[in-house]
């Protein structure tokens, strides 16, 4: 009897439930051997891949390939390289890094993608280009030959000591005549490094239209002559300005340090004579009503040469890329409409091709 009674007691502790998660021992056995007597389960299926769904190796290659030919895409936007056959091979550019006019032609040669190494020239010595009978900058060679800027306005805005002007009576005539050849033949007066250049990678090419020379006159003849009264428009713009200068220019350390102060101060001055000259009343509104001017001779277009820049575009963006990030630049992208053009010029113009050493 007492047999039997501790039978079921054991059997009753076998199926009772386990306390604090324990696994109960009939639990452990079966865990135990299920693998060799518990029937087979099939695994449950998994849902069908979705067709959305790519391989990794495979989302991989085609994001490398989608982003390679993005940039590739880009790239020959903003790139306007010329043929090999035509592309100079050794071109040196003697400058000022702040010289608007520099920075015209650095403009066409990065946008051409032009590999070219600059010399930056010390304005007050000037030692650089002391070969050179042409003693004012810029300064292209290419292939050894000398091209020169003879602008009907060839205005060192930027030197730290001076400001000089050279008219040229031929910039005149087509207004006075409005004749087609005197236009073209004046306009190799007012560009004649960009020009000859242009002729030489795209001679198939017309050199310029009646709009394209009209509004290269307009950046000579108008726009530069906003700058000066501008950057140097208060004392601390203008050390603002010659800050830049210093620190960008071929200056020894004493040299660097008096052409900040000392150029600041004169240019200070010099601001006011021009703003006189040029019957400048604000100095700010005449700079908004330039790049106004500007965005409305674009008519609704991305440049002035439609779906890419051309030499006007050009000419615009470079003498306005020296004063970008000044005090004046900024307020002129603040208050007018230029700020979108200028983005897309900067995108299209692209890294510099300049050549490190």
């Amino acid at each position: 009897m007492r047999s039997l009674r501790a039978a079921q007691t054991f059997r009753s502790l076998l199926s009772a439930r386990p306390l604090h998660g324990a696994a109960s021992p009939a639990a452990a056995a079966a865990a135990a051997g299920s693998r060799w007597c518990a029937p087979l389960v099939p695994p449950p299926r998994l849902p069908p891949p979705s067709p959305r769904v790519m391989p990794a190796g495979v989302a991989g290659a085609v994001s490398f390939s989608l982003t390679f030919a993005t940039v590739a895409a880009a790239e020959a936007k903003a790139k306007e390289r010329p043929p090999t056959d035509l592309l100079p091979q050794n071109v040196v550019l003697y400058q000022y890094q702040a010289c608007p006019f520099c920075n015209k032609v650095r403009a066409f040669l990065d946008y051409h993608d032009i590999p070219y190494k600059v010399v930056e020239v010390n304005p007050l010595s000037k030692k650089e280009i002391k070969w050179s009978d042409y003693k004012k900058v810029p300064i292209l060679t290419v292939d050894g030959e000398q091209l020169v800027d003879s602008s009907g306005y060839n205005v060192l805005l930027f030197c730290p000591f001076y400001i000089t002007v050279v008219a040229n009576p031929m910039f005149f005539f087509p207004y006075v005549l409005n004749n087609e050849f005197l236009l073209h033949f004046c306009d190799l007066f007012l560009a004649d490094i960009i020009n000859i250049l242009q002729r030489r990678i795209r001679p198939d090419d017309e050199l310029t239209n009646e709009e394209e020379a009209k509004w290269r006159r307009w950046v000579d003849e108008h726009l530069v002559h906003m700058l000066s009264p501008n950057i140097y428009r208060t004392t601390s713009e203008a050390l603002e300005s010659f800050d830049y200068i210093a620190q960008h220019g071929n200056f020894s350390f004493t040299e660097r340090f008096a052409v900040k102060y000392a150029g600041a101060a004169a240019m200070y001055m010099v601001s006011k004579k021009l703003k006189k000259k040029y019957n400048i009343t604000d100095e700010r509104a005449s700079l908004y009503d330039a790049a106004n001017t500007w965005v409305e001779a674009l008519n609704g277009r991305e440049f002035l040469g439609g779906s890419k820049p051309n030499l006007a575009d050009l000419a615009v963006f470079g003498v306005l890329r020296p004063i970008r990030y000044l005090r004046a630049g900024k307020d002129m992208v603040e208050n007018t409409q230029i700020g979108e053009w200028y983005q897309r010029m900067e995108n299209a113009v692209g890294e510099p091709s300049r050549i490190q050493e």
